[in-house]
């Protein structure tokens, strides 16, 4: 294996996460630590220049080298790994993170989109390398989405292509965090497969999920129902099927890709939404397109943004592999 080794770092809300990853995308060492925005930008990147400089002397323990860092955060990225607007870590919100942690390691690291870092991961080192042109979609608390088209990630003019979260699937529907009603996410994220479970509920809908206060009520739970019989269970799913497959059916029509790859929590019930999706998407979408698009799932778990983070690094121009 080689020497060289790269550090892959997976922002989220709560916990960040990060590794270090070979060439190959093996992952070789892992961090963990709290977020923990709300104390602070600065003593958010103190803690995370202890864990990076942590696996660096990792790497050095095991005769190995790390040459770059990537990241994936939620939120739009501009260039030079500016964050343009992240609304769940608003603490970031014009912050040139890139260069705040590469000053702080001394070493080059580069910024995406947690999502784009995921549909890179599996590009290169997993479902997506089957794929010419795919998006992945991450269905965990919303839903993200990640577009690689002909070997390249498709970040657009100003860094937030691949929103299909907040595309619009019900004119009058939900409400959304984004200020829009009837998002995508709002009906096909973990969230939002609990929130279709919740209104069957109020409207009277017997099911054994009438027995879960409060967070008991998770996806995981429904989709543990719903494989028991449960039929506002089933019909949750059913829903988020129905809408993804609207989404994607325009998807298909408008660039004609060749895969779809599911990553995320809510990804490991693709038995139960499948089928509507399929459904839908042969009703809504050109034969020419929907034929020759396939679905599969992520195989790179949780760590798909974290190897995709790290390839990004390493494929970028301020990296040298001499």
């Amino acid at each position: 294996m080689s020497s060289k080794r790269f550090i892959g770092i997976d922002l989220g809300g709560t916990n960040c996460r990060a590794a270090l990853v070979s060439p190959q995308g093996q992952v070789t060492a892992m961090r963990r630590m709290p977020t923990a925005m709300d104390q602070g930008l600065d003593r958010f990147l103190l803690r995370l220049e202890r864990v990076c400089l942590d696996l660096i002397d990792c790497a050095r323990k095991d005769g190995c080298r790390v040459l770059a860092a990537g990241m994936g955060a939620p939120g739009v990225i501009g260039e030079g790994g500016l964050v343009k607007v992240s609304p769940n870590l608003s603490q970031l919100n014009g912050q040139p993170l890139a260069g705040l942690l590469g000053q702080r390691i001394s070493l080059p690291v580069t910024l995406l989109n947690d999502a784009n870092a995921i549909a890179w991961g599996e590009a290169r080192h997993g479902a997506g390398r089957q794929f010419s042109s795919f998006i992945a979609l991450t269905l965990g608390t919303g839903v993200g989405g990640g577009l690689v088209l002909d070997g390249r990630l498709w970040e657009g003019s100003g860094g937030s292509a691949g929103e299909v979260g907040h595309i619009m699937v019900e004119p009058e529907g939900r409400p959304c965090g984004c200020g829009s009603r009837g998002c995508l996410e709002q009906y096909a994220s973990a969230t939002g497969i609990v929130l279709s479970v919740r209104e069957e509920l109020v409207a009277g809908r017997a099911t054994e999920l009438a027995r879960l206060e409060g967070g008991q009520m998770t996806s995981d739970r429904v989709a543990q129902a719903a494989r028991r019989g449960d039929s506002v269970a089933l019909s949750a799913f059913v829903q988020a099927g129905r809408r993804l497959g609207q989404v994607l059916a325009g998807i298909a029509n408008l660039l004609n890709i060749d895969g779809v790859v599911f990553c995320g929590g809510a990804s490991g019930s693709l038995d139960l939404f499948g089928p509507a999706l399929k459904a839908e998407l042969q009703r809504r979408a050109f034969a020419s397109a929907w034929q020759g698009m396939q679905i599969a799932s992520g195989t790179l778990g949780e760590d798909a943004g974290i190897v995709g983070a790290a390839d990004w690094a390493l494929r970028r121009d301020a990296v040298i592999l001499s």
